[in-house]
């Protein structure tokens, strides 16, 4: 049985993984700097997915604006990604989760059973979970919503 699903509010569980540049990540290193849309796909290169990253990349500046960064998670391999990378220009991190440690740890579900689930979690500066988004069957939403969150937590900090 895998751990609790993370919920809103919880605090994002600190990571480290293998970014496609072959170079080290740790979320909490990030969190200090930007708030953090987390996503976690399938698999590199297959339709929903490409078209996913793609909007993330066609988006990528207005994530910026709000102070944030993007950050994709499969179990595909730090070739995949690479590959992903470089043949869709993506202009964020994508990490290695070899079997799967990092999505058990935020208790991402599966669909049917089998297939790694699509979810995206926006964590905020002090690594508190400020939404999160599930839905195998609407990549772009992912990002749409993304940013209707990023700009409404800015609105929130500037009037704190």
């Amino acid at each position: 049985m895998s751990k609790e699903e993370i919920k809103v509010g919880d605090k994002a569980p600190d990571f480290e993984l293998t970014r496609q540049d072959g170079g080290f990540f740790r979320l909490k290193d990030l969190l200090q700097e930007k708030n953090v849309v987390l996503y976690f796909y399938p698999k590199d290169s297959t339709p929903g997915c490409t078209k996913q990253a793609c909007e993330f990349r066609d988006q990528y500046e207005a994530f910026k604006e709000h102070g944030a960064e993007v950050v994709g998670i499969s179990s595909d391999s730090v070739d995949s990604h690479k590959r992903f990378e470089r043949v869709h220009h993506l202009p964020f991190i994508l990490l290695s989760d070899k079997g799967g440690r990092v999505r058990k740890l935020y208790g991402v579900p599966r669909k049917l059973g089998i297939l790694p689930g699509r979810v995206t979690y926006i964590i905020d500066k002090e690594g508190v979970v400020q939404y999160i988004f599930n839905s195998m069957t609407k990549p772009l939403e992912h990002v749409k919503t993304a940013i209707e969150v990023l700009e409404n937590l800015n609105k929130e900090h500037q009037h704190a």
